[in-house]
C-alpha cells in the first residue's frame, strides 16, 4: 500500500485530494504537525480558497491607495503626510460558539492588524446580523456579542463609534459578526510584514502561548452542525489590558530604526505570522520552538505551532537591536524572545 491510500482518521478539515496533494508535496506521509500546519493554512479562514475568485473582483487601486490587500491591513493617504489604516474582518463561527470572546477577539484581532502597520488605533465599527428576535439563541448572543466588542474597545481605549445590526431567521444557525478598526500613521512610516536578509533574528513579542484557541481557524472555516458547542475551546481568549501593552510597547519600538518587518499571530498564530513573512519576502525561516514563552507545561510542538492565543507578535530586527527591543518590552511588562 503506498502512502496515497494511508489516510490518518482525521483529516482536520482537509479533503481527501487535499490531503494527496501534501503527500505528493512532501513525498512521504506528513506527521501531526505538519499536517496541522497544512490544515490551518489551507483553510478558507486563512487562504480564502473559495472567496477569493469573488475578491479579486473588487477595487483595489486608486490614486490615494498605497497598500491594498496581501497586508495586516489597507493604507490609503488622507492627505497632511497622514494615511488611515484599516481593517475589517469577520468573527462569525467563534462569536456563535462563545458570544463574549469570539466578538472581543475578533476586535482585539484587527487592531492588531492596524497597529502592525505602525498605526494608533482611534475608532472601532462593526456590522452585525442575529437570527430572528423570538430565536431562543437570539437574546444570549446579541447580549454576550455586543458586550465583546465594546468591552475590548473600551479596555484598549478605543471607541467603538458606529455600526448596524439586522435580525433575520436566516441567521437563526450562524451568526455575522464583522468588526472594524481605524487607525492613523504618518504615510512615510508605514510597517510591513515580509522578511528580508538572512540570519537576521526572528523575534517573539508580547503575552506567553498556551492552549486556547488550537485550530481556531479551522474552526472558522468549517460548517456547524449540533456539534458545533463542542468546539468552544478552540475559541481564543482575549486580554484586552496585555493587548494595550503591547501596543504602547510595539509603537515604541517602531519610533526607532530597529524593525524589518513585523506579523500579527492572528488566526494560525506563530504557524501563520511565521510563513507570511517568510513568503512575501521569499526566504527561509528557522523557529526555535523551545525559545517560544508558554504559560501551559508540557506543551508540544504541535500546539505552540497551532495555538491561536492572543496578544502576540512576531518580528524580524535588524542586526544588534534585540537589547533594545527586549528592553523596550521588559519596561511594559511583556515577553519576547529571539
Amino acid at each position: 500500500m503506498n502512502d496515497m491510500a494511508v489516510r490518518p482518521a482525521d483529516l482536520m478539515g482537509l479533503s481527501d485530494k487535499e490531503y494527496d496533494t501534501i503527500v505528493a508535496i512532501l513525498e512521504r506521509t506528513p506527521n501531526r504537525t505538519e499536517l496541522g500546519i497544512f490544515s490551518v493554512m489551507w483553510s478558507e479562514h486563512c487562504s480564502y480558497k473559495s472567496s477569493k475568485y469573488w475578491l479579486k473582483t473588487l477595487p483595489v487601486e486608486g490614486p490615494q491607495v498605497i497598500q491594498g490587500p496581501g497586508e495586516n491591513a489597507g493604507v490609503v493617504d488622507i492627505g497632511d503626510g497622514l494615511a488611515a489604516i484599516f481593517k475589517i474582518e469577520s468573527h462569525n463561527h467563534p462569536s456563535y460558539i462563545e458570544p463574549y470572546q469570539g466578538a472581543a477577539t475578533g476586535v482585539g484581532g484587527i487592531m492588531r492588524d492596524v497597529f502592525t502597520m505602525g498605526a494608533r488605533p482611534v475608532a472601532n465599527m462593526n456590522a452585525l446580523r442575529f437570527g430572528a428576535p423570538e430565536h431562543p439563541k437570539t437574546r444570549h448572543l446579541v447580549d454576550g456579542v455586543i458586550s465583546g466588542v465594546g468591552g475590548y474597545g473600551n479596555c484598549m481605549g478605543v471607541p467603538t463609534v458606529g455600526g448596524e445590526v439586522n435580525f433575520d431567521s436566516a441567521y437563526n444557525g450562524n451568526i455575522l459578526v464583522n468588526a472594524m478598526t481605524v487607525g492613523i500613521a504618518r504615510a512615510d512610516k508605514i510597517f510591513y510584514s515580509a522578511a528580508a536578509g538572512v540570519g537576521l533574528p526572528v523575534v517573539y513579542v508580547g503575552a506567553k502561548t498556551g492552549r486556547d484557541g488550537i485550530h481556531g481557524a479551522t474552526m472558522a472555516s468549517a460548517e456547524f452542525d449540533n456539534d458545533s458547542e463542542e468546539k468552544r475551546p478552540t475559541v481564543q481568549v482575549g486580554d484586552p489590558f496585555t493587548e494595550k501593552l503591547l501596543l504602547e510597547a510595539c509603537l515604541e519600538l517602531m519610533a526607532t530604526d530597529a524593525i524589518i518587518a513585523i506579523q500579527d499571530m492572528g488566526a494560525a498564530g506563530l504557524t501563520s505570522s511565521s510563513v507570511e513573512m517568510a513568503s512575501k519576502g521569499e526566504v527561509g525561516i528557522t523557529l526555535t520552538l523551545d525559545n517560544v514563552p508558554q504559560r501551559e507545561t508540557g506543551m508540544t510542538p504541535y500546539e505552540m505551532m497551532l495555538s491561536e492565543s492572543q496578544e502576540r507578535m512576531l518580528m524580524v530586527l535588524k542586526p544588534g537591536r534585540e537589547d533594545l527591543a527586549s528592553a523596550i518590552f521588559d519596561k511594559w511588562e511583556l515577553d519576547l524572545a529571539v
